[in-house]
């Protein structure tokens, strides 16, 4: 059982886990995907400029109509998960593209469905040298690379449980796996 006092930190586990606190395994699993994100952007370059929300969200609109949260969902799934546009960035963008005449919205059933405008079509093919942030060079290997830092935060997450949640002997189960884990990627690297 966990206890939370009045200032928000948990206590000890009693149980399996016994003695170990609740906020340290989380500490670390976020820790370590920080630093996986961290190293992943260091390297990949993997922040997109404010332009290219707004060639995102044209190049997604070429496809079909869409609402907001749609063009978010879309240009997550182009990126292969390495880059997901905030709201705050994405509404001002459509926002924008409305008065310079480049997409309509359509609203119904609560939500504004945006489109291109036969203007916004002939600048979405036709702007120089513009493709999809996703499709620049380099982007597409740093979205495929993407996937290690995702996949590592995933891991440390399911560690953090069973840490957290796990009898001594699955706890002994998780460390042998994850050791496994770690041999199998060193032996990927040796063979390149």
């Amino acid at each position: 059982m966990i206890r939370s006092n009045a200032g928000g930190t948990s206590g000890a586990r009693s149980g399996a886990g016994g003695g170990r606190s609740r906020t340290g395994i989380w500490d670390a699993m976020d820790q370590l995907r920080d630093t996986f994100e961290q190293r992943f952007e260091e390297r990949s370059g993997s922040r997109m400029g404010r332009g290219d929300v707004r060639t995102a969200v044209l190049a997604i609109l070429t496809e079909e109509p869409m609402h907001g949260y749609q063009i978010i969902r879309a240009i997550e799934e182009r990126s292969n998960g390495m880059w997901k546009p905030s709201p705050g960035s994405v509404y001002p963008t459509l926002q924008v593209l409305a008065d310079e005449g480049l997409v309509t919205a359509v609203e119904s059933a609560g939500k504004k469905t945006y489109s291109l405008t036969d203007a916004g079509r002939v600048a979405a093919e036709t702007a120089p040298d513009v493709s999809a942030p996703w499709e620049a060079p380099g982007k597409r290997a740093a979205a495929l690379s993407g996937a290690i830092p995702k996949a590592g935060a995933q891991l440390a997450q399911a560690a953090a449980q069973v840490a957290h949640a796990g009898s001594p002997e699955d706890v002994a189960e998780a460390v042998a796996v994850l050791d496994e884990a770690r041999r199998k990627l060193y032996a990927i690297l040796a063979r390149s």
